[in-house]
């Protein structure tokens, strides 16, 4: 009995080294952000903003697509039925006056669409 007990302490024990629970784990540790936290609200307000806009555009299956956002930098990851799409999912996040350029990592259906994590910047104003 005292057996069975040691060994399913031992199993729980080697669940939890195994998972990421040990103290000395590499993971993720609150207080580890190196932004704000009114840069983390600005950047999840960005990106509920964006997914907003996919909602209401007829061409952007948004289910498709994850945006990300880290100081005004939005990432892309997903995949698309067509070039139209991306574009216009690019254009929605350039459009943005929060965003300073959009890193796409956008797929036509198990294709590259171009080279991953292409870089799109805004362009300045006209003066």
């Amino acid at each position: 009995m005292m057996r069975t007990a040691y060994l399913g302490l031992l199993l729980v024990a080697s669940c939890c080294v195994l998972s990421g629970c040990s103290p000395r784990s590499d993971k993720y540790h609150i207080g580890t952000e190196s932004r704000s936290f009114e840069e983390m609200t600005d950047d999840a307000k960005v990106t509920y903003e964006i997914n907003r806009e996919y909602i209401k555009d007829d061409l952007i299956h948004t289910i498709h697509i994850d945006v990300d956002t880290y100081l005004g930098v939005v990432t892309l990851h997903g995949s698309v039925d067509h070039q139209e799409e991306a574009t216009r999912a690019i254009d929605i996040a350039l459009d943005h006056e929060r965003v300073t350029k959009v890193i796409s990592n956008l797929v036509l259906r198990n294709q590259a669409l171009s080279p991953r994590g292409v870089v799109y910047q805004k362009t300045p104003p006209a003066n």
